[in-house]
């Protein structure tokens, strides 16, 4: 799975590498730390002032910026032209239908995304991209778990993802997302067993057109192609455990992503007696 995730690029910065608009640059903080319920910016293509509600809201929604809609599309939202933008999103993905205190999955299993009836309409219509430098996994050790900064060559790495919009209790329009995974492959896979899938910048244009996928398999198969090939030149190294906490930690330091050395195992005989020794902060304790 993918479970956090780091993302330090400005909103400026994300315009350039997608060719997108953006809204206001401050209402976007880059942060190391990425965590489910967090806000992070996506990127997504729609229609410019469509007013039609989005393709997993209930019969008689209104569509965000739009007016209530029971019939056909106006004639402008029938115009192929089409935005590319940069939006923040709630990570946990809550589509328009599901229950409030349901659940908000984080991710979504490329297996099964086009069949699974939570992330099902949203794979059809409403895919979009979570740009990330990297994202975390732990390993369980002995003494705790240990996390993992895990990288590409590529200054920002594409996500494939899924969003949906619905009305919050305040009546707001709120967008959610969630990525898609697969079985982790190459370096990756030494570390978790799944992976999210990323996108090469072949594939972008494809996976954000909002026209509805009618027949998958293609789709599925270009995935399967394009994570295996961005798969290739990712990279992992250790970080310190200050990443475990995510209440605790400060997102904005850049030394989260730190690379850092891990103490090799020692044989039994050679290992030092630990008792007496706190195992947090290597200090000898009373008595």
């Amino acid at each position: 799975m993918c479970g956090r995730f780091a993302m330090n690029k400005e909103t400026d910065d994300l315009i350039l590498e997608f060719v997108a608009r953006g809204g206001d640059p401050q209402e976007w903080r880059p942060s190391y730390s990425v965590s489910p319920t967090d806000e992070a910016p996506i990127i997504r293509q729609r229609a410019p002032k469509a007013d039609v509600p989005p393709a997993d809201a209930p019969p008689g929604a209104a569509s965000p910026g739009g007016v209530l809609s029971a019939g056909a599309p106006s004639a402008e939202a029938a115009e192929p032209s089409e935005t590319r933008e940069i939006e923040l999103a709630q990570w946990g993905l809550k589509p328009a239908w599901a229950k409030p205190k349901g659940p908000a999955p984080i991710n979504a299993r490329l297996e099964t995304v086009a069949t699974n009836g939570m992330f099902r309409s949203a794979f059809a219509s409403h895919r979009c991209i979570v740009p990330m430098i990297g994202y975390y996994e732990w390993q369980q050790q002995a003494d705790g778990k240990q996390p993992y900064f895990i990288h590409g060559d590529a200054d920002v790495l594409a996500a494939a993802g899924l969003y949906s919009v619905r009305k919050d209790d305040a009546g707001e329009w709120k967008v959610t997302f969630t990525i898609v995974t697969r079985e982790a492959a190459d370096a990756s896979g030494a570390i978790h067993e799944r992976m999210p899938v990323f996108l090469t910048p072949d594939l972008w244009a494809q996976w954000l057109d909002p026209t509805k996928i009618t027949n998958a398999d293609p789709v599925l198969t270009a995935l399967d192609r394009s994570s295996l090939a961005v798969a290739k030149s990712i990279t992992t190294y250790p970080v310190a455990r200050t990443v475990n906490n995510s209440r605790t930690l400060d997102p904005t330091d850049a030394g989260l992503i730190a690379p850092i050395a891990l103490t090799p195992d020692l044989p039994d005989a050679l290992a030092p007696d630990l008792a007496g020794v706190d195992a947090r902060t290597g200090e000898l304790l009373d008595g």
